[in-house]
């Protein structure tokens, strides 16, 4: 009996020291992805000009132009991907157009692995983004960060 009662208090310990383990793990996934998703919402980009709004795109983080403060050419028409480099696209409306993808939260603030389209010229750049506050740094690069250009977007209240 004495056996039964070392072996049944065992298990008994063990279960209470793995369920506050597993309730811990659980709390810090949780917050990891919480903070992960700080960056979904709609983003001023620096110049005013339009607004991105960021979204979790499957296991990764996208973005797509959803207003311009000039949606339309002097003619009237409405603006669109006419730089693109691929022709089939270059009637593609600016409005609705994804100019942020792939990219990959890495801790402390920090998302990287993106591209970045730049719709004025039609080029690609890979990407990176650290948020401070409201405020999200987007840095352009091609090949290493150091050639870049950085923009600050304001997250729209």
């Amino acid at each position: 009996m004495q056996i039964y009662a070392k072996v049944s208090g065992g298990i008994i310990m063990k279960k209470f020291f793995l369920l506050p383990c597993i309730i811990f793990l659980m709390l810090i996934s949780k917050s990891y992805a919480s903070e992960a998703d700080a960056i979904i919402g709609e983003w001023y980009t620096d110049s005013g000009k339009s607004i991105v709004e960021i979204q979790k795109c499957d296991y990764s983080y996208c973005g797509k132009i959803t207003w311009l403060k000039e949606p339309k050419y002097e003619d009237g028409t409405e603006k669109i991907d006419k730089e693109n480099p691929e022709v089939s696209k270059r009637n593609t409306p600016i409005i609705g157009l994804t100019i942020i993808q792939d990219f990959k939260y890495k801790g402390s603030n920090k998302w990287s692995d993106g591209k970045i389209y730049d719709p004025e010229n039609g080029k690609t750049y890979s990407c990176k983004m650290k948020l401070k506050g409201n405020k999200l740094k987007v840095r352009g690069y091609i090949g290493i960060s150091l050639l870049g250009r950085t923009t600050v977007w304001e997250k729209k209240m």
